[in-house]
C-alpha cells in the first residue's frame, strides 16, 4: 500500500495577530482552518512526496512550476493566485555569495507554498518571526517582508563588491600594480554571476508590486514598490561596478600592450644598430686570401674601435631622429 507523505520545512497557519501555530500533517491540505487567517507550508525540493504533493492539492500549472530543477525569477498570475521565482544571495557556509539560490512561490490570499533547494536566509528570518509570534498578517505581507530580506541582503553584497572595486581601482590606478590582474578577473566574474538573476529579480519585484489588489494588500503593494525601487538601485549599482572593472580591465590592457610595445622598440632599435656591426665584423671575419691586416698586428683592435665608433655615431643619428 502506497504510503502519502510530505515533510515540510516549516508547516504554520497563522491565526489574528500574528500567533502562528505549526501543524504536522503528514499529507496536508492546502487549507487552513476556519479559525486560521493563512497558511505557509516551507517545503524542500528534494522532497519525495513533493510532486505528487502539488498535483494532488494544486492546479496543473503552479504544481509544475514549483519542482521546476531551474528557474528565473519571475512574478505570474494565474489560476486566482500567484507564481513567484525569487533568487537569494547564497549566504550558506562554504558558498560564494553571487552563485544565488533559488525560491519558487505559490500565493493566494490564504495560502503561501515556498519550495527551495538551499537554505534561504530571508526566509529563515519569517519563520523565526513565526515562532516567535510574529508572523505577517497575510500572505501579501509575508511577500513583502521577502522582498525587504532578499533585497537587503543583495544591498549588502552589492556594496561589498563596490569596495572590492574601489581597491582594485587604487591598487592598479595610483599604485600602478600590473599584479591585480588575477583578483580584477575574478570580481569581474563574480560580478557577472550576481548580474544574471540580479535583473530578472528587479523586473519580478516591479510586476509583483502591481499584482491585483485581491491577492495582496494596498500597504504590501507600497511595501513591495519600495523593495522594487531598491533592487533597481542595486542593479544600477552592479551595473557600474562592472562598468568601473571594464576600465580598469581596458587600463591593465593598454599598460602591458606599451610595455609590450616598448620592448619591442628597445629590440628593434639594438636590432638596427648591431645589423652593420655584425655585417662589418662578419665581412672581416671571412678566411680568405687578400683580407687587409692579416699580418699587422693591431688589426683587431683598430677593427674593434671602429665598430665602436660605427655603433657610436649611430646611437647620435637614431637620438638626433628622436628615435631614442
Amino acid at each position: 500500500m502506497h504510503v502519502r507523505h510530505l515533510s515540510p520545512i516549516a508547516a504554520f497557519d497563522i491565526h489574528p495577530g500574528g500567533n502562528a501555530r505549526t501543524f504536522s500533517d503528514p499529507w496536508p491540505s492546502p487549507r487552513p482552518p476556519k479559525e486560521a487567517l493563512w497558511r505557509w507550508m516551507h517545503l524542500d525540493l528534494a522532497d519525495p512526496g513533493l510532486a505528487e504533493w502539488t498535483l494532488t492539492h494544486l492546479p496543473p500549472v503552479p504544481a509544475g512550476a514549483l519542482v521546476q530543477p531551474e528557474t528565473r525569477p519571475r512574478c505570474t498570475p494565474t489560476d486566482g493566485g500567484l507564481i513567484v521565482n525569487l533568487r537569494g544571495v547564497n549566504l550558506n557556509p562554504g558558498a560564494d555569495a553571487e552563485d544565488m539560490v533559488s525560491l519558487r512561490l505559490w500565493v493566494t490570499s490564504a495560502l503561501v507554498v515556498s519550495v527551495r533547494m538551499q537554505k534561504v536566509f530571508a526566509i529563515d528570518d519569517l519563520r523565526q518571526a513565526a515562532e516567535a509570534g510574529e508572523a505577517p498578517p497575510n500572505p501579501g505581507a509575508f511577500l513583502a517582508a521577502l522582498a525587504e530580506g532578499l533585497t537587503d541582503r543583495l544591498e549588502a553584497v552589492s556594496l561589498a563588491m563596490d569596495d572590492e572595486a574601489d581597491t582594485l581601482e587604487e591598487a592598479i590606478l595610483e599604485q600602478d600594480d600590473h599584479d591585480a590582474g588575477g583578483r580584477l578577473g575574478a570580481l569581474r566574474r563574480k560580478v557577472i554571476r550576481l548580474r544574471r538573476f540580479a535583473g530578472p529579480q528587479r523586473e519580478a519585484l516591479a510586476r509583483l508590486s502591481e499584482a491585483p489588489a485581491k491577492l495582496i494588500d494596498p500597504d504590501a503593494l507600497v511595501l513591495l514598490g519600495e523593495s522594487a525601487n531598491r533592487a533597481t538601485r542595486t542593479v544600477e549599482e552592479i551595473d557600474s561596478v562592472s562598468a568601473r572593472l571594464q576600465t580598469l580591465h581596458d587600463h591593465l590592457e593598454a599598460a602591458r600592450g606599451n610595455i609590450m610595445a616598448r620592448n619591442g622598440y628597445v629590440l628593434s632599435v639594438v636590432a638596427a644598430i648591431f645589423l652593420p656591426l655584425g655585417f662589418l665584423t662578419g665581412l672581416f671575419g671571412v678566411n680568405v686570401a687578400g683580407m687587409p691586416g692579416t699580418q699587422w698586428p693591431w688589426a683587431f683592435a683598430a677593427l674593434s674601435l671602429v665598430n665602436l665608433v660605427f655603433a657610436i655615431a649611430l646611437l647620435a643619428i637614431f637620438r638626433a631622429l628622436k628615435w631614442l
